[in-house]
């Protein structure tokens, strides 16, 4: 499966996914020393009771999904506090919660809201957090992906990324489309349709640009999307195959793959198309680029010592030093945003599967428990790897974290999942 990642001609798969279907999160894993956490409905009038309905069950569902977090079920408890005043520590030490959210909706005139909610220690009886949020009746959604985004942050002392976007491409009716969608796979949107394939979406750092490989003038030429004002301008379009964008960590350039004048070498070419030039220089296939988060290096995939491994090359050119030796098949490699860790495709006995390697040590582990998979990227934390895999003969999405202890499937009933990729945060 994963030999039509590194060989260009063969970079097109085949999908069936239906238009639009929203990803639905199946938990897998945990990992061990969860925090209990209890979060009460939120308290609203008739009118907005959908929405502070809708608002505590994504905060819930957020924090379970990231595997850090035991949800409490809190209908058992009489008392269903709202405000501060009005809690019972000693009903939420009885179902043992270590923390709790409560909070209210309150509608307000021109369609909008305003959403209070509060983190509340329940061991030590103080308050945590404290926020309110005046949103459109639209914003509800990302409005709670951001209230479990704080609350993961306070509890656990790093970033959440409820609150960012993933992209992924399907086919429906004989289209390719590149969607973008809430990290946790609901409200997908259409950035880009083609009756040809579309491939390689490739996030701008400010998230505001996508990205991508499309086959509409009969060959892969590079596109560079806004998701902001939907307009799109052509960044690579030379002779050959131009594929393979990978945006620099300060958004100014972009590492991409050309067949330019011989066989795919990786080039930088500033963000505006101009500026073209040769990064890599060998007799082998150089493709897969990806950025260190510094900017010192691109990293990327080659066949020049013969089966496809991981090299390194500073940025501003130089000699290319391999990186991985464990295994004769390493592909697509994605630097962690710390710059530590490396993920890629690795093959083994059982299949292609995600694996991480601490680039400072070298020392490998695998960590999915598929093997038919692909296009591995690390969330903005760095906690969790999205990718692509092949489950009873159609694709999804998964993710697992980077120490192998929480797995997740982005499942859609409707058909195939390709080509993700993890946006940055907001």
């Amino acid at each position: 499966m994963m030999k039509h990642r590194f060989f260009i001609l063969l970079l097109i798969a085949l999908f069936s996914l239906s238009a639009r279907a929203e990803l639905t999160i199946e938990i897998m894993g945990g990992a061990a020393n969860q925090i209990p956490i209890a979060v009460v409905p939120f308290d609203a009038s008739p009118a907005a009771a959908a929405q502070q309905s809708s608002i505590s069950n994504i905060i819930n569902a957020d924090l379970k999904r990231s595997g850090l977090f035991r949800t409490l079920e809190t209908r058992g408890v009489a008392n269903q506090p709202h405000q501060v005043a009005d809690v019972k520590y000693s009903d939420w030490l009885g179902i043992q919660a270590q923390a709790l959210t409560i909070g209210t909706v309150e509608p307000l005139p021109g369609n909008r809201m305003k959403v209070a909610f509060r983190l509340l220690d329940v061991l030590k009886q103080n308050q945590l957090l404290a926020m309110e949020f005046t949103i459109t009746q639209s914003q509800q959604r990302m409005t709670a992906h951001k209230i479990a985004d704080m609350i993961y942050e306070k509890l656990t002392g790093e970033k959440g990324v409820f609150a960012t976007r993933i992209s992924y491409v399907n086919k429906a009716n004989g289209r390719y489309s590149l969607e973008v969608a809430d990290a946790d796979g609901f409200n997908p949107q259409t950035v880009v349709s083609s009756k040809e394939p579309l491939i390689s979406p490739s996030w701008s750092p400010d998230g505001t640009k996508i990205a991508y490989v499309s086959f509409e003038k009969k060959k892969p030429v590079i596109y560079v999307q806004s998701l902001v004002s939907g307009q799109r301008y052509v960044l690579a379009n030379f002779k050959g195959n131009n594929s393979a964008p990978a945006w620099s960590p300060d958004g100014s350039k972009l590492a991409i793959v050309l067949t330019y004048s011989a066989n795919s070498q990786v080039y930088i070419i500033n963000a505006d198309g101009s500026g073209l030039k040769q990064l890599t220089y060998s007799s082998g296939i150089d493709t897969e680029p990806d950025w260190s988060p510094d900017g010192a290096f691109v990293y990327f995939t080659s066949n020049r010592g013969g089966g496809p491994q991981i090299y390194r090359i500073p940025s501003s050119g130089g000699d290319a030093k391999r990186v991985t030796f464990e295994g004769a098949y390493n592909v697509s490699p994605h630097v962690s945003p710390d710059g530590k860790l490396l993920t890629y495709i690795k093959q083994d006995s059982s299949g292609f599967r995600v694996a991480i390697q601490d680039i400072e040590t070298g020392q490998v582990q695998t960590r999915s428990e598929t093997t038919q998979d692909e296009s591995p990227s690390f969330a903005p934390n760095g906690r969790m790897i999205l990718y692509a895999t092949n489950v009873g003969g159609k694709g999804t999405l998964a993710a697992v974290s980077s120490d192998g202890r929480v797995k997740q499937r982005l499942t859609d009933a409707g058909g195939d999942v390709r080509e993700p990729s993890w946006g940055p945060a907001n």
